[in-house]
């Protein structure tokens, strides 16, 4: 049997987290997302317990100050792309507001620390939504181009064979020949 899921990244994090602190019995608050205060002094064994059990579900402690800063950016990214109800609003304008940064330097700190523009990284965000919504088939090529900001759905078209190397039907295609080959393999 295959199950589609939709699941949201801020609150399986969130409970990761809070259920791991609670096992150690850390006093904490959870602030904005990815950011976690600690309340009482805590001793470099429970520490590295912490930091043990966050790592074996993908969860780093991130110390250096930028690369705060890109976490920031990237979740910020992945919360406008991904968001129930879409933005339209240029992405520089919403980091910056979001961020409280002006955008040249929220770009430049990103581009020093990962290699590789903000706009790179919107994009592929934007494909790997697209896929999803086209795995899920609910959505016309037309309504995902709206949904992700995109001008229009040749746009979308362009980018999303640039980033994977076929177009959107062509997924679609072999989406629709792996569910075909799963239910004659089921029979």
């Amino acid at each position: 049997m295959k199950m589609n899921v939709k699941f949201d990244f801020n609150a399986i994090c969130k409970k990761v987290l809070e259920e791991q602190l609670d096992s150690l019995g850390i006093r904490y608050r959870l602030l904005n997302f990815g950011e976690v205060e600690i309340l009482e002094k805590i001793s470099k064994e429970k520490e590295s317990d912490l930091r043990e059990k966050l790592e074996h579900y993908g969860i780093e402690v991130i110390e250096n100050q930028k690369t705060v800063l890109v976490q920031k950016i990237k979740d910020a990214i992945i919360g406008m792309i991904f968001s129930e109800e879409p933005v339209h609003v240029k992405a520089s304008v919403y980091l910056a507001d979001k961020l409280g940064h002006s955008y040249g330097y929220i770009s430049n700190i990103f581009s020093q620390v990962t290699y590789t523009s903000i706009e790179n990284f919107i994009i592929l965000q934007k494909i790997e939504y697209a896929k999803q919504l086209l795995i899920m088939e609910k959505l016309s090529l037309t309504d995902i181009a709206h949904r992700l900001n995109y001008s229009s759905v040749a746009h979308l078209s362009t980018q999303f064979k640039n980033t994977t190397g076929m177009t959107p039907s062509q997924f679609q295609k072999i989406i629709s020949k792996r569910r075909e080959t799963a239910i004659k393999s089921t029979l």
